[in-house]
């Protein structure tokens, strides 16, 4: 069926009917992730690797336990001295919600230093940042979602199951905050080794969902974020393996 013919729309009124259709609204499905494993006090020890497997940065994960509220700090230095440091507050009685988010990126890796807060019991986010030379600063009050996700990604995906599309809210640092949505897609178990034993991942393909005619340009400048790939183990106690993709906005998979 010829929509246009049928209606018998001129050209520059196709224009309209056409983003009209694409900007109508749609109801968000976005949910908070109930607690099906709670989280413990823990240390790990990552390496951020470029594609072809050279390794650009070494960094850890260090997690303490405080009642219903954890603390998590993940830090990564890189081979020129760069730093990315990220600190999150969340509480887990009965579903994960985020308290505090604060990501510290400087050095030549990044365009730019950046100094991210997010506060969601004042909805309070905070960036300072540089811009030709020039330190400035963005605070805005935002009607953050109980199911944001910042800095909890990755917990978030060892308590989903491996069927059904998850959506969660997200504040993108850019380095105006702008509230975005991340659809989480499991995908099919893959194989991997470790030593002698092997293993198997269920693979999760998480979407970045941009709202308004921000969304609909996006894809069309090039500004589009790049799809995350994360494998998550899920025999007995589920764990993180590995992630793909950008680890800051606008940077490297």
């Amino acid at each position: 069926m010829n929509l246009y013919r049928q209606i018998d729309l001129r050209p520059s009124m196709r224009l309209v009917f056409l983003l009209a259709c694409l900007l109508r609204p749609t109801a968000s499905r976005a949910e908070t992730v109930p607690v099906r494993y709670p989280e413990g006090v823990s240390h790990g020890y990552l390496a951020l690797r470029t594609l072809d497997g050279k390794t650009i940065a070494d960094g850890d994960s260090i997690q303490v336990v405080r009642g219903d509220h954890v603390d998590n700090r993940m830090r990564f230095r890189f081979k020129d001295g760069s730093i990315y440091d990220e600190t999150t507050v969340f509480s887990q009685r009965h579903t994960f919600r985020l308290l505090s988010d604060h990501v510290i990126q400087k050095g030549p890796t990044f365009q730019g230093p950046m100094d991210a807060l997010i506060d969601t019991s004042s909805g309070q986010v905070t960036v300072h940042y540089t811009e030709d030379g020039k330190k400035k600063v963005v605070n805005e009050t935002l009607d953050l979602p109980p199911d944001l996700a910042n800095g909890i990604v990755f917990t978030l995906l060892k308590n989903l199951t491996s069927t059904g599309v998850t959506i969660v809210s997200y504040v993108a640092t850019t380095p105006k905050p702008r509230l975005v949505h991340l659809e989480i897609i499991p995908q099919a178990e893959e194989p991997f080794t470790n030593g002698i034993y092997k293993h198997k991942a269920v693979r999760y393909t998480v979407k970045v969902k941009i709202g308004g005619m921000a969304g609909v340009v996006a894809p069309l400048v090039g500004k589009q974020p790049p799809d995350t790939q994360a494998w998550i183990v899920r025999d007995g106690a589920p764990a993180f393996v590995k992630f793909e993709g950008p680890l800051y906005g606008e940077g490297p998979i």
